[in-house]
């Protein structure tokens, strides 16, 4: 009887410790409500942009790769947003994760976008804002908080434009 006891403390052990690790960062996300990481990224030009400079604006952040596939479902979205929005102040900036400059430039390219586009090759930046899925895009207001953050493609403009609400009076 005693060893039946053991047997059955370790595994109400061991399902407690599962059961708190897997619930352990759910709904928990330290980048709402905080400054968001300052960065210094290239672009496809070879210009430096930091986000630090561009405080006074709201920023909206998209990492992404151009082997995922929902990052290229909702690339023209990102595109549209890019080409309404600006002119009212918003900076959009498409980080992508990983990958080479003529790999990121030939994707751009042959999908006739013109949206700012960062190169993060080193994934520093990435690991910066805790990426683990792609694509993730960050809402950042003209305070340099984080107002919101969404994991996965959005399904339209519209979706983009309803989260744009949060960062543009």
């Amino acid at each position: 009887m005693n060893k039946m006891l053991k047997v059955i403390l370790v595994i109400m052990l061991a399902s407690c410790l599962l059961i708190t690790s897997c619930s352990a960062g759910v709904e928990q996300d330290t980048n709402i409500d905080n400054l968001a990481p300052d960065f210094q990224l290239p672009d496809l030009d070879g210009q430096s942009i930091s986000l630090s400079n561009l405080r006074g604006k709201p920023v909206l952040i998209n990492f992404w790769a151009t082997w995922c596939p929902p990052c290229r479902a909702e690339m023209p979205y990102l595109q549209e947003i890019f080409e309404e929005w600006s002119g009212k102040g918003l900076v959009v900036l498409a980080i992508n994760v990983g990958e080479s400059h003529s790999k990121v430039e030939e994707f751009i390219q042959s999908n006739n976008l013109s949206l700012p586009v960062l190169l993060d090759i080193k994934q520093a930046v990435a690991i910066k804002y805790n990426i683990q899925f792609f694509p993730t895009t960050f809402f950042i207001d003209k305070d340099g908080i984080v107002q919101a953050k969404t994991i996965g493609a959005f399904p339209n403009k519209a979706a983009i434009e309803e989260k744009l609400s949060k960062i543009i009076p």
